[in-house]
């Protein structure tokens, strides 16, 4: 009896002490468009993520470096055989421009993906309003950002 009851004693312990893993939602890939570059979305939740991008304005003029951090909100997941359709909105900033003279902006994604069920792979297309503080008056313009990209997730 002292066995049984030192055994159940253990195997509570050990059952209770151990934590559930964390779904590490973590992707990386490509982004093609503008912006162009490397991208990095990391998921703060069910339905909320960050992501993170490093590269290019655009590939036609000047190629200023550019970077944005954007806080994406996921409102609603269509649900299919083999892929599942998150639809994404969110808000974020974005830095540009060559490395003496920076700009600043903001940004608000809408972004619509394809995510597979087979395999940790997401393909995405994402528009985006962007105003952009352009010089040190505060001058401002809109403009519009977009492109496709793809993520591994891990």
């Amino acid at each position: 009896m002292r066995k049984l009851l030192l055994t159940t004693v253990v195997f509570g312990l050990v059952v209770a002490g151990r934590v559930p893993p964390a779904h590490a939602d973590i992707g990386l890939g490509l982004f093609l468009g503008e912006p162009t570059g490397f991208d990095l979305k990391v998921g703060l939740g069910h339905r909320s993520g960050l992501d993170i991008l490093f590269g290019f304005t655009t590939f036609r003029d000047n190629r200023n470096g550019y970077g944005h951090v954007t806080y994406l909100v996921t409102p609603l997941i269509a649900q299919g055989d083999a892929v599942t359709v998150p639809i994404r909105i969110g808000l974020g900033a974005l830095l540009f421009g060559p490395g003496d003279d920076l700009s600043f902006g903001v940004r608000a994604p809408f972004e619509l993906g394809l995510r597979m069920r087979s395999a940790p792979i997401e393909f995405y297309g994402e528009l985006a309003l962007a105003l952009l503080f352009i010089d040190p008056e505060n001058d401002f313009r809109a403009d519009l950002q977009g492109g496709l990209g793809f993520r591994l997730y891990f």
